[in-house]
């Protein structure tokens, strides 16, 4: 069940928090004025375009449904990743996938 907009606010300001950026790099990198992502932050900014929250998705390296609140944050990331891999050629498709299945196999014998 997706959060309200202050919800959005709130987990927006956390980010830009959680990355280290003033209200003026945070604008800057996804295209909009500081008061307009002030706003946001703030909840005071109604219907913000979709091409302005996936540009602010892909600057948090999120999915829209954390966001939006429909997942979690570890979610958001696992997402992000996927969408990462996607545009890489198969050949390094299939070492990832090599590294996760050792990652997994370590992990099931004990190993940390």
């Amino acid at each position: 069940m997706p959060d309200t907009p202050q919800s959005f606010a709130a987990r927006l300001k956390q980010l830009r928090i959680k990355n280290g950026e003033s209200l003026q790099k945070a604008a800057d990198a996804v295209g909009i004025s500081k008061p307009h992502f002030w706003e946001l932050e703030k909840g005071e900014s109604r219907n913000p375009s979709k091409e302005l929250l996936e540009r602010i998705a892909a600057h948090y390296k999120q999915t829209l449904a954390y966001l939006l609140g429909e997942q979690n944050e570890a979610q958001g990331e696992l997402g992000a990743l996927f969408r990462n891999l996607k545009d890489l050629p198969e050949t390094q498709r299939a070492h990832v996938a090599a590294l996760i299945e050792s990652l997994k196999n370590s992990k099931s014998s004990g190993a940390s």
